[in-house]
């Protein structure tokens, strides 16, 4: 156990194994209250993960790194975190076409994930796809062209910044596959990592989930300058 920090006190946490990221690593993290309770889910990424990152090679542009959960301290809803490294951004143009991570927290096992599969990514827009209201935040959409194999499909919140002429740096996607919340998604744009943010913002919050447990209420990307890392935290976890 280590002693965490970027919380509002001093909690306890347990960290998952690392992963090599570019010149750094990444690394899940759970943070616990002192009666033990998970307070907050996470990973921890070295600033020199954002050195040396993989470069487009033909339509390869997608670069992904499985993270275990910690193998001590209490367990959560999320059974393993997926990085994707989005070298040149993805759908929708003028949207998240630029650099960025996606933080895949699963819900699922993995092969469960690798086994989600679609025939085109306009399936999402299909009503067998679309997950029940109460599942869904409000304001939340699942639009057409969202449906990604070995990921589920993704809900958007069209008054987000970026989908208002706004440059894109942090946002939050909920994810579904057969009408079931199977992912939890917070994004962020390199450039915006390497502004060493210190930011948070609340978690819209569907009416029920797919899966027991407890879910955030918000979310933060944070740049810890004393281990030069950056820390993606799901907190306010109810």
């Amino acid at each position: 156990m280590m002693l965490a920090t970027g919380l509002a006190q001093a909690d306890t946490s347990y960290q998952g194994p690392p992963v090599r990221i570019g010149k750094g690593s990444a690394h899940t993290v759970v943070h616990v209250d002192d009666s033990g309770k998970a307070v907050a889910v996470g990973l921890v990424l070295s600033a020199a993960a954002l050195q040396g990152l993989p470069k487009p090679t033909g339509e390869h542009t997608d670069f992904a790194y499985q993270l275990r959960m910690p193998a001590k301290g209490p367990k959560t809803v999320v059974d393993h975190v997926v990085v994707n490294w989005e070298s040149t951004g993805h759908p929708p143009p003028k949207v998240y076409d630029v650099p960025h991570f996606d933080f895949h927290f699963y819900l699922v096992s993995r092969h469960e994930q690798m086994q989600v599969s679609f025939n085109s990514e306009a399936e999402s827009g299909d009503p067998a796809q679309q997950p029940p209201a109460e599942l869904l935040p409000a304001g939340y959409v699942v639009p057409p062209g969202t449906a990604v194999p070995q990921m589920g499909v993704h809900a958007i919140n069209p008054a987000a910044g970026e989908f208002q002429g706004q440059p894109f740096t942090a946002t939050f996607i909920y994810g579904y596959h057969q009408q079931q919340l199977t992912f939890l998604e917070p994004m962020a744009s390199l450039a915006f990592l390497q502004s060493q943010p210190d930011f948070s913002a609340a978690v819209p919050r569907p009416a029920s989930y797919s899966k027991p447990g407890s879910y955030p209420a918000s979310y933060s990307v944070r740049y810890q300058r004393a281990s030069k890392s950056y820390e993606i935290l799901l907190s306010e976890l109810q």
